[in-house]
């Protein structure tokens, strides 16, 4: 960039472009780093100035003054620009942000910030992989990139700082705080994928099933039928683990595990109600496990008859102690969790290979027990099924099936992982592998080694070789008389035949007390975090205060006492046979909707999905989903029938609440694919009148200025049809992208708050009539576009300046020209409360000042106005509505009346009238707006009256007819008048008001020269002509006499929909125009003026 350019001319030039200093670092001036002003002298700058303007980004210093360029100290070169005789050397300038919000510009030789860009020195930044973190940079500050403002605006013009979008992640500084908190006390403790995912998974699988019930399953189902069981718990396990992975590799995962996972993919909505019921899970699996070790301690007991009272509260009392003793080993930290859980490990590890020695180790001790070691002749006859006790493969399978889950063990300490998106894919996945080989190991070698029945007797030995024809018998004993029952011992009937099996028996012992305390702790580990995840987003209310974690891993201390009263309260009741099923079925509900979550993720097909685990494929993940819903019904339908309503409460009941939060979830791409395929399937579809629908531009300024429109035009569009507040800002400094976003977000959450289905859409114009030709043209998407403007009636017009009312009339010729209909709503107090302090504003609450009032400095805005695009008011002076004002002074009367009547649409309206004064056919748009009406609850209790022009002889004939269109149209009604007098002469007072009224808008060409008349209407196109005048003089009488009639007829109505006057474009002036709607609509309740664009919108045809 570095170069020769021409010098800027200083002596005979004029104002050139203005200069600006450059803000230089506080620690190049404290190192005495000197300028060089225009003048070409140098000056040093003392290190408190360099402080002081290192505050802000750069500093305007003024136009050059061509005169005063000798003594010009105080102004700086151009940041890039330093003067050298008649040329101009380059010297570049870089902006460097410091992570809290400011930007400063910076002499890019000294600045190592941004990188040089190929060899250039330039603002703009290389790719940067610190740029995308939503975690702190390696040295403790968030780096960002320069933003687009910072590049392309106007220097005088301030740079605004980019924020994260509502409901984010954390932000930049919090992360940053916490690390280097974590780094002060030491750091935290992080696994790999083996200590933390590997091992945690394996142990969790490896539960007390595989030693005290697999030989008992292979007994019933047989080897073959055992491994179908074993293969189809896997293939479920397997694909969820594939799930799992593709989700925990797309971006960075956090603390929480499978809540974290499905809330992110799938939203709050499925993430809250999992989240709640699986830590629940984990809390109650607690007591199971723990109870399971207990059962087995009484067992051992009872055998040296050792009982401390009775077999069921020897549970309890050793339940008890037990989670006291979990409880402190994870309390006391990961650490000494996960080094419990290597202990447990090796001695479960043990266990199983004590046990596959010795089915090597066959013993005649052994033998009247049913082990004989490995035997061909076994291993046939256990090959297939033999189903005892009503037992079927269903049965035996929801069984099994609580032996393969756990597989989500190491998700959930994502927190805790060094690298989550690559521990918990290998370490789950091979988590599966191992324990499904190991499974099946043991399911060929029990099958192959021990007989169904044995009595256990050295007796029963083959003494019948024509009777006997079992396995036993080819190994010389005869259990045949187990058929009649009573055996104890053999697959069937020993649920310890492991015992029995290994080399030394007590080690089999520790592997199940090794396999129940891990599982225990695991959970106990699980629950807490998951449920820490689920209350810092805040989901549920009343439970932030388990949110808070401590020490230097955020151990969510609070989380385990919770659930280790849960535990507690579990293993008190000691019958866990009712509970069990339901926590299979909670955690199977985690799996399908984690299997669910990529499925609905890859249709969603958002560029942001993108793992970089590819083995992965939507379809699988959907068959997944659905056998893990068919898992559950088929271990117990009632318990997955009571987990499905459990869900769908918590679903409906988060979906209720719409918890403040932006995941950019799947959910939300699915929507937007909806809406765009929608938008364009409606494209190709011609408009029918029996589906057309009032689609409204509303010209309401800010949304709470006129919450009267907005009210009562809701009140016919919700649900029905769209609606659009449209607000056009005319502005002599148009505003940055940030102010815009933010104004756009608090007026979109004002409308979302107030329950109002709307969209806000501001333009930005020279003028209002600009303005909103381009809400006009360019509103709506498709079919999905305004077909009707509403806007509010005038009511200060006579006041202000006449341009505004041509504008204002200007602007409903447009939207004829545009073919939309056209609505005006008069209030006699007026629609704008934007002046009123106090009303409902659009501050969020975070935005608001402390200390309990809306206190913000008062913004004139004479030059920079917001103009309000429904001009019912001058906007030349006015304050935006956005800003509240202190103050203490009660209202004047005026403002409480417009305050009352701004609220009257939002509350139901009792018994009474909407009299529909049908005068011209408008394409019927004048009908069906008070039909719609009536067909909301708030206005049920009006009923329509219709008023109708006629002929006085004719007036029976006419009620008639209208009857039968009415009918035809299906339109109830409970009146119709027919209005012979419609053409009468007006009352002369009335009339005597009207010709008052225009007197200061006419042109009186009479009274002046031609040529002087022809030049002020030419300056003053409103002016009102004596020619237009005679003209429309039977049109004028008529506005006078119609609301003379309307006064007589509806001056009790809730509200009055009327036919609007048309005024011929270039025929009638903007003040005629304005004074007949004025004398029309003047002193009567709530006034609609309709008129529709002459294209029916009603129809009797089926």
């Amino acid at each position: 960039m570095s170069g020769q350019r021409p010098a800027l001319k200083t002596g005979s030039s004029p104002k050139s472009r203005f200069q600006v200093d450059p803000v230089a670092e506080a620690a190049s001036a404290a190192s005495g780093e000197r300028t060089t002003p225009a003048d070409g002298s140098t000056g040093s700058k003392a290190p408190g100035t360099a402080a002081e303007e290192s505050k802000g980004r750069f500093r305007v210093v003024g136009f050059l003054d061509p005169g005063g360029l000798g003594s010009a100290m105080d102004i700086g070169a151009p940041p890039d620009v330093s003067h050298n005789g008649d040329t101009v050397k380059s010297d570049s300038v870089s902006l460097h942000s410091t992570g809290t919000g400011q930007t400063h510009i910076s002499d890019s030789h000294s600045n190592t910030y941004y990188m040089r860009t190929f060899g250039h020195n330039t603002i703009d930044a290389v790719p940067n992989i610190d740029f995308y973190r939503q975690t702190a940079a390696p040295f403790g500050e968030k780096l960002t990139r320069p933003s687009l403002s910072e590049l392309h605006d106007e220097l005088d013009k301030e740079p605004f700082e980019e924020g994260l979008a509502n409901g984010e992640e954390p932000s930049a500084a919090e992360e940053a705080a916490a690390i280097a908190a974590k780094e002060a006390k030491g750091g935290s403790v992080k696994f790999g994928w083996v200590k933390g995912v590997l091992i945690r998974c394996m142990l969790n699988i490896w539960g007390v099933m595989l030693f005290i019930r697999m030989s008992w399953i292979v007994g019933q189902a047989g080897i073959g039928l055992t491994i179908a069981i074993i293969a189809m718990a896997t293939v479920v396990t397997t694909i969820t683990g594939l799930s799992t992975s593709a989700i925990a590799t797309n971006g960075f995962v956090r603390g929480g595990g499978a809540y974290y996972l499905i809330s992110r993919s799938l939203g709050p909505e499925f993430g809250g109600s999992i989240g709640l019921i699986f830590a629940f899970a984990n809390a109650v699996a607690v007591a199971m496990y723990v109870v399971g070790f207990a059962e087995t301690v009484v067992e051992l007991l009872n055998d040296v008859d050792a009982l401390m009272t009775d077999e069921l509260n020897d549970i309890r009392i050793v339940g008890t102690l037990t989670v006291i003793l979990l409880l402190g080993i994870s309390v006391a930290g990961m650490e000494w969790e996960a080094k419990a859980q290597i202990v447990l490990l090796v001695i479960l590890l043990g266990a199983i290979v004590n046990y596959f020695i010795g089915t090597f180790l066959p013993m005649e001790s052994k033998e009247p027990k049913g082990f004989f070691g490995y035997s061909s002749a076994i291993l046939l006859e256990n090959l297939g099924p033999d189903f005892r006790e009503d037992e079927t493969f269903f049965s035996v399978f929801a069984i099994f099936f609580p032996a393969a889950t756990g597989i989500l063990a190491g998700a959930n300490i994502s927190g805790d992982l060094t690298d989550p998106q690559s521990a918990i894919p290998k370490g789950t996945l091979l988590a599966i592998v191992i324990t499904g080989l190991t499974y099946v190991a043991v399911t060929i070698s029990t099958g192959a080694c021990i007989v169904r029945d044995a009595t256990g007797d050295h007796n029963d030995t083959v003494s019948d070789t024509v009777n006997c024809t079992d396995a036993a018998c080819t190994l010389g004993y005869d259990f045949s008389i187990c058929k009649e029952g009573g055996c104890q011992y053999g697959l069937m009937n020993d649920f310890q035949v492991m015992s029995l099996v290994s080399g030394f028996g007590p080690l089999i012992t520790a592997g199940i007390f090794s396999a129940t305390l891990s599982s225990a702790l695991a959970s106990l580990v699980s629950a807490p975090k998951v449920f820490q995840a689920l209350c810092k987003d805040d989901i549920y209310p009343g439970l932030g205060m388990f949110a808070k974690g401590y020490g230097k891993n955020n151990e969510p201390l609070r989380g385990y006492v919770l659930t280790f009263c849960i535990g507690l309260a579990f293993i008190l009741i000691a019958e866990l046979n009712i509970i069990a099923p339901i926590i299979s079925n909670f955690f199977l509900a985690s799996y399908a909707l984690i299997n669910f979550s990529v499925f609905h993720a890859s249709l969603a097909n958002s560029p942001g999905w993108r793992p970089s685990f590819k083995y992965y494929n939507k379809w699988v993940s959907l068959a997944g989903a659905v056998l893990c819903c068919v898992v559950m019904f088929v271990i117990n339908w009632w318990a997955a029938l009571v987990t499905l309503l459990i869900v769908l409460a918590l679903y409906i009941y988060v979906s209720y609440k719409k918890p403040d939060v932006n995941w950019g979830s799947s959910t939300q791409a699915l929507i937007y694919n909806q809406a765009l395929t929608h938008c364009l399937h409606l494209t190709g579809v011609e408009d029918h009148v029996k589906n057309f629908r009032p689609q409204c531009l509303v010209m309401t300024g800010y949304p709470n200025s006129r919450p009267a429109l907005i009210h009562l035009v809701h009140s016919f569009t919700k649900n029905i049809g769209l609606m659009a507040c449209g607000h056009v800002r005319t502005v002599s400094r148009r505003p940055n992208f940030k102010e815009l976003s933010q104004d756009h977000a608090r007026c979109q959450r004002w409308l979302h708050k107030k329950s109002i289905k709307a969209f806000y859409c501001p333009v930005f114009s020279d003028n209002l009539r600009h303005g909103a030709q381009v809400l006009l043209q360019a509103t709506g998407l498709g079919r999905l576009k305004p077909n009707t403007l509403v806007m509010g009636f005038k009511n200060n017009w006579s006041d202000g300046e006449m341009r505004d009312v041509e504008i204002y009339v200007n602007i409903i010729h447009d939207a004829f020209d545009l073919q939309y209909g056209v609505v005006i709503l008069r209030l006699q107090d007026g629609l704008d409360i934007s002046h009123i302090q106090g009303q409902d504003e659009l501050l969020s609450p975070h935005e608001k000042p402390a200390g309990g009032r809306d206190v913000v400095v008062t913004v004139s805005l004479a030059k920079d106005s917001d103009s309000d695009s429904c001009p019912s008011k001058t906007t030349s002076n006015q304050s935006s509505p956005l800003i509240m004002r202190e103050t203490k002074s009660p209202l004047s009367l005026t403002d409480q009346r417009l305050l009352e009547t701004s609220q009257q649409f939002k509350k139901k309206q009792g018994k009474g009238t909407i009299d529909v004064w049908w005068l011209f056919d408008d394409g019927g748009l004048t009908l069906l707006i008070p039909y719609l009406l009536t067909n909301k609850k708030k206005w049920g209790d009006c009923r329509i009256r219709v008023f109708i022009g006629g002929k006085i002889n004719r007036i029976d004939h006419d009620r008639r007819v209208m009857a039968t269109l009415l009918s035809r149209f299906r339109i109830d009604f409970s009146d119709i008048n027919v209005l012979g007098d419609i053409n009468t002469k007006p009352k002369k007072h009335n009339k005597l008001s009207f010709k008052e009224l225009i007197e200061p808008y006419r042109l009186k060409e009479d009274d002046m020269e031609q040529e002087a008349a022809e030049r002020l209407k030419a300056q003053e196109p409103w002016r009102i002509t004596d020619n237009e005048l005679e003209l429309y003089k039977a049109k004028s009488n008529r506005q006078i006499r119609l609301n003379e009639l309307l006064q007589d007829h509806s001056s009790t109505a809730k509200l009055i929909v009327m036919s609007m006057p048309l005024a011929r474009k270039g025929t009638v002036s903007s003040a005629l125009y304005m004074c007949w709607l004025e004398t029309l609509s003047k002193d009567l309740p709530p006034l609609l003026l309709v008129r529709g664009n002459h294209q029916s919108v009603l129809t009797f045809y089926s």
